[in-house]
């Protein structure tokens, strides 16, 4: 895809972060960007920053946990600007549950809310805009936001739901090749980005609301003090807008990560698996000023 200007895309958790970002260059590349999230106070004021730089937008509160939601989305941002031409299923979530417990141990709210909005939430936006685009017929792209945690070992719930995130676009990318759509795919995989993705608890669901006694574990705090570190949003954004001009499937904004990235896929190789990789170490030494 290469024209931008005149046409519409729609991105969800674009209240702020990677979001955001992506909306601002969107709307500098002269489209109609709809911004969804589903912190209405912050989406207000997103959408007020990029309608006094003379934006073409619209605000659309959503939660992408909630399948009629996002249906609800799809149906304001066609009747807002007709044709949506670029989706990024962009809102995510990274759970701050005590460390030490095993995958087995973590209790089904941990699961149901970041499974919930960071898969879920983007198959359903699969769900709601593939037909419409598919039906309009014009050149279109779909941009799911993964994480480097999709091509890694651990991650806990946050890692499980972005290598689901990695497959599904994958599966996504194949099925539209094999009907001929005019719809480019991209997976996004970031390392270290400045945002406030560890601070989603303020976002939380009452109903699946861990014990407030509970404190957030030492590996998300070293998380916050890493993210702090890493690239800025704008730079991720405009990574998937050449990316969507190249049609890239996979989107690697951090590429010092890449020699890990071929260590594991050696290790799988290898027979030895994941486990013999120590990615805690990894992780100290990138804390020791290496590249984010």
């Amino acid at each position: 895809m290469k024209d931008f200007a005149g046409k519409t895309a729609v991105v969800t958790g674009a209240a702020s972060g990677i979001g955001f970002a992506l909306a601002e260059r969107f709307a500098a590349a002269r489209m109609q960007v709809v911004l969804a999230d589903i912190e209405e106070d912050a989406l207000s004021r997103a959408v007020k920053q990029l309608e006094e730089r003379q934006a073409e937008v619209v605000g659309v509160p959503v939660n992408t946990m909630v399948r009629e939601s996002v249906f609800d989305l799809a149906e304001r941002a066609i009747d807002a600007f007709g044709k949506v031409h670029v989706l990024c299923n962009n809102a995510g979530v990274a759970s701050t549950t005590a460390g030490g417990a095993g995958i087995w141990e973590l209790p089904n709210s941990e699961w149901d809310w970041v499974l919930g909005v960071n898969f879920h939430g983007v198959l359903y936006g699969l769900q709601a805009f593939v037909p419409h685009m598919l039906e309009h017929g014009e050149s279109g792209y779909i941009v799911n936001t993964a994480s480097l945690a999709a091509l890694m070992p651990s991650g806990g719930t946050y890692g499980v739901s972005k290598h689901g995130v990695l497959v599904l676009t994958e599966t996504l990318h194949n099925d539209l090749k094999a009907r001929g759509a005019a719809i480019g795919t991209s997976v996004l995989c970031p390392g270290f980005v400045n945002t406030r993705i560890y601070d989603a608890e303020r976002n939380r669901p009452s109903e699946l609301r861990r014990d407030a006694q509970e404190s957030p574990s030492e590996a998300m705090a070293a998380g916050r003090a890493m993210l702090e570190q890493g690239k800025a949003p704008a730079e991720i954004a405009e990574a998937v807008a050449q990316s969507i001009e190249e049609d890239r499937l996979y989107i690697l904004p951090h590429p010092a990560w890449d020699d890990f990235l071929r260590s594991r896929l050696e290790h799988i190789l290898a027979r030895r698996g994941p486990a013999a990789m120590d990615l805690p170490a990894m992780l100290a030494r990138r804390a020791q000023g290496e590249e984010f």
